[in-house]
């Protein structure tokens, strides 16, 4: 049965139904000859087509220009007319005593906090343990994947553009915005981490409000290219950031013996979901099961313009670099820091495309990149045990609790994250 060719879009109905202009490429890239051949067979083996219909196409693609209006308009209301210290002492009081104990908060205060404590009505709160529960289970091995993850982002303006402005996830910054990132990551998994009073759903508020800053700044930045790339920090970008959190190490992990089902991972994309609802990411179309997953990352791959150009090598090339052991410590904290250091590099090698790692400068990984691989045989043993043991479950998630919380002090030490956005811009 042949594939209907996808069609460009045409017009533009109104302000929010905008494309932008590196997206268009999709529908040229999608009716190729070998995108063609692969929709075919993934039809014929895997029994559906990795293309999503054109409706769903769509609203990923009007999502580059979605951002957050709610936290806008509260930002506009406190942090631009009262001030930034104003604003932060009075969302400090609201996450810890609740909004109501903010004797002078505008509407637009009251009407974020409502969002933020309303559940959803898709919310599944067994879900969400489940896929936090998987997400622990990890533990810091997870962290050095995602950060592997994202250097393949690393080819897209509307990814690459936010951070090379701000100086954010480059050069000397490199390594504690990515520690900052883990310390969200931790937070948010932890057990109750995400109910009320919790650090994780207090970290979520504050990475909201910081990314309506970033975002308001970059708009009125003269580099920033609104019709190539949609509003920065948008709705599908995002989108894409809670799939690379939930779908794409759901898949992975098997490569370092991890026994993750199916079901496991789309309670992980759940997660993930309520985790994107607190952080204001509610984008038109959040897919549900692997398969939808699956079919977003096919899309994104295909509008991929790759035009970050010397912004996205420094981006790719500063992040294994950011381990290096720094100089002038004890000698049992230079050891740790070698070893830290030689195992990103091996990370970075085993889960990144032979090709792509090539194609940059980036460090020797032999043997180290055999280091994940090693690690398999015992992690899927202890995997399959859990199945048949709560007392390894248990035992499991213990230990891969106290590893990640390890490995983050053993970078930051006694530091605390602030989560506020960068005061100036590089250019």
């Amino acid at each position: 049965m042949p594939i209907p060719a996808a069609q460009p879009p045409t017009t533009i109905a109104a302000d929010e139904d905008r494309i932008p202009g590196e997206f268009l490429g999709f529908w040229q890239r999608v009716d190729g000859r070998r995108v063609r051949r692969a929709r075919d067979a993934c039809r014929r083996l895997l029994r559906f087509d990795p293309i999503p219909d054109d409706a769903h196409v769509r609203a990923f693609a009007h999502g580059y220009y979605d951002a957050d209006p709610v936290a806008e308009a509260f930002v506009d209301d406190v942090y631009l007319s009262r001030g930034a210290n104003e604003g932060r002492r009075m969302l400090d009081q609201a996450i810890a005593q609740g909004v109501d104990s903010v004797t002078d908060a505008p509407h637009s205060m009251s009407r974020l906090f409502d969002e933020f404590e309303q559940p959803p009505e898709w919310l599944d709160r067994d879900l969400v343990e489940r896929g936090a529960a998987l997400f622990r289970r990890y533990g810091p091995a997870v962290f050095s994947f995602a950060g592997v993850e994202t250097l393949l982002g690393y080819t897209e303006s509307s990814i690459v553009k936010p951070l090379a402005f701000t100086g954010t996830y480059a050069g000397d910054t490199a390594l504690n915005r990515f520690m900052e990132t883990a310390r969200f990551w931790i937070d948010v998994s932890e057990p109750g981490g995400l109910e009320p009073g919790g650090a994780g759903r207090a970290t979520a508020m504050r990475v909201r409000v910081m990314h309506v800053f970033i975002r308001r700044r970059l708009l009125a930045h003269p580099d920033w290219d609104l019709a190539a790339w949609g509003v920065p920090i948008s709705q599908s970008d995002a989108l894409v950031t809670l799939m690379s959190s939930s779908l794409t190490p759901g898949l992975a992990m098997h490569l370092m013996g991890y026994r993750t089902s199916i079901r496991e991972i789309e309670a992980m994309m759940h997660y993930w979901r309520y985790i994107g609802h607190l952080l204001g990411v509610q984008p038109r179309w959040y897919p549900e099961t692997v398969r939808e997953g699956l079919q977003l990352s096919a899309v994104f791959l295909l509008k991929c313009a790759r035009t970050a150009g010397a912004d996205g090598v420094e981006l790719v090339e500063s992040y294994p670099r950011a381990f290096t052991p720094k100089t002038g410590t004890r000698w049992r904290k230079r050891l740790r820091d070698e070893i830290n250091y030689r195992a990103q590099v091996g990370y970075t090698r085993y889960f990144l495309p032979g090709r792509f790692y090539r194609h940059y400068d980036m460090p020797n990984p032999w043997p180290w990149a055999l280091h994940p691989l090693l690690q398999a045989p015992a992690i899927l043993v202890v995997d399959t045990l859990r199945r048949h043991s709560s007392t390894v479950e248990r035992l499991q998630d213990r230990y891969a609790r106290w590893r990640r919380e390890t490995w983050w002090r053993n970078e930051m030490g006694d530091k605390q994250s602030h989560f506020k956005p960068a005061e100036q811009f590089r250019r």
